[in-house]
């Protein structure tokens, strides 16, 4: 057998971080057995749906790294085939007309709130003669559910989960105007799509057992189930956007690297050992549902943080550059070949200190531009004294005289200057810092200097002196 998974997503506003998730779990499940995972676009609400969500979805996939093999299926567009199994089940004598009104099913369910039992459908058109049909009343189809024994699934995440058939009523297959229900349009796509392991949030499991009451009067084949608990917040309540729950558009606009973020979603509810760092290799090969738990997983944006830290510090500098130099530019202008130059230079420092590329790009700025950097606040400004810009001005000679620019020839370099002044190091090396960064906080200074080079060191020197 050919494992065949599927996400489907309803394109009603941006793929956020438990749908993600999920879209996660059927890509690694479907990769670890060579199988196929396929995307779905359920577009049947047509007043919710809408292009901009659709386009939204795939581009968070293809940036979480997420293929999907073949074309996108799109829900909506399979209308006819899901009425026209709804129409097979009607001529088996599996489904029947309902002519029920509003008015009458309204009536029903006051009742039934009046006496304090569950709201359902009363199954009263179930085994009439549709010659009894009122006029001008236009049927929908209902499937004619078994009324009595239990509905059983193995669900290999809940593990045996039982419903009382009594408890399920005679759902719509096809509505009046003849359009087809979700749950009829879901079982029918997973169906001729070859689906077969469901991996989907648990509040989705209810569904599941209409759902498969649906499979078996179709006497198709059934899929595994696999319904994941949902995420939460850290706080273990249920997650909303004050936790994080933000579409993964927005964590990419925030620094987030796709392996970390696929790495700390790997870890919401699925587990390996104590390991945490896991590459995406390691995850195909280790993926299987008996890992996942049955427990809601909590999301802590610290976390991801702290994740996202390790796997910039573990990019290499060639893959990094492109990821952070427009978002440099976007702070900085336009950046020449010199600057270029610097930030390729100074960029393997700077990210060990990073947490996302966000932060990496506003460190790299200083490099990037040529000239005076900007001074950041007060606390900088102070330092430049009179005393302070007198002894740069002084060290701007002092190093003209040197010609090997290495980090550690910078610290010699500059010791020495402080020694034959008579100064701490620190009275050197602190407006030093903010004459070539325009911050308190910055790199190793001399790293900064050899980064720089002699030319643009000297060029801010001066222009901290004057």
């Amino acid at each position: 057998m050919t494992v065949v998974t599927r996400f489907a997503p309803s394109p009603t506003g941006y793929l956020h971080i438990g749908g993600a998730r999920t879209a996660l779990f059927n890509w690694l499940f479907a990769r670890h057995y060579g199988g196929k995972y396929l995307l779905r676009i359920e577009d049947t609400d047509r007043a919710r749906s809408t292009q901009p969500a659709i386009e939204a979805i795939l581009d968070g996939l293809s940036w979480l790294g997420l293929d999907w093999d073949g074309e996108v299926t799109y829900q909506f567009e399979r209308a006819a085939r899901h009425a026209e199994v709804a129409r097979q089940m009607l001529a088996e004598g599996k489904a029947y007309y309902c002519y029920a009104s509003p008015q009458e099913l309204e009536e029903m369910r006051t009742a039934q709130r009046k006496a304090g039992v569950p709201m359902r459908y009363d199954g009263r058109w179930r085994d009439r003669d549709p010659k009894d049909a009122p006029p001008g009343v236009a049927p929908v189809i209902r499937l004619k559910a078994p009324q009595n024994g239990k509905t059983v699934i193995q669900d290999a995440v809940q593990g045996e989960v039982t419903v009382e058939n009594a408890q399920l009523d005679d759902m719509i297959l096809l509505r009046a105007d003849g359009t087809p229900t979700y749950m009829l349009a879901v079982v029918v796509d997973d169906q001729d799509m070859g689906v077969t392991h469901v991996i989907r949030g648990d509040d989705h499991l209810n569904n599941a057992f209409r759902q498969l009451q649906i499979i078996k009067a179709m006497d198709w084949p059934e899929p595994v189930y696999a319904h994941i608990p949902l995420i939460h917040g850290a706080d273990g309540a249920k997650l909303s956007k004050r936790h994080g729950a933000l579409g993964v558009d927005a964590y990419r606009d925030m620094g987030f690297l796709p392996a970390a973020l696929r790495n700390y979603l790997l870890r919401l509810g699925w587990g390996h050992g104590d390991d945490e760092i896991i590459s995406t290799e390691q995850a195909i090969e280790w993926f299987d549902l008996s890992g996942v738990g049955r427990s809601p997983s909590r999301f802590d944006t610290v976390k991801l943080t702290n994740l996202n830290a390790h796997y910039l510090r573990a990019m290499p500098d060639a893959e990094l550059l492109p990821l952070v130099v427009p978002m440099v530019e976007a702070k900085a202008g336009a950046i020449d070949a010199s600057g270029r130059r610097r930030i390729e230079r100074g960029l393997d420092g700077l990210k060990q200190r990073s947490r996302t590329l966000v932060e990496l790009a506003d460190s790299l700025v200083f490099y990037a531009r040529s000239g005076v950097p900007a001074i950041a606040d007060d606390k900088a400004r102070s330092l430049l004294t009179p005393e302070a810009k007198a002894l740069l001005s002084k060290l701007a000679t002092a190093l003209t005289e040197e010609n090997d620019w290495r980090e550690k020839q910078m610290e010699e370099a500059v010791r020495r200057f402080a020694e034959s002044q008579g100064v701490k190091l620190g009275q050197v090396a602190q407006p030093l810092r903010v004459a070539l960064t325009g911050s308190t906080a910055s790199p190793g200074i001399f790293e900064v200097l050899s980064v720089l080079g002699p030319d643009e060191t000297r060029l801010r020197l001066q222009a901290a002196s004057g």
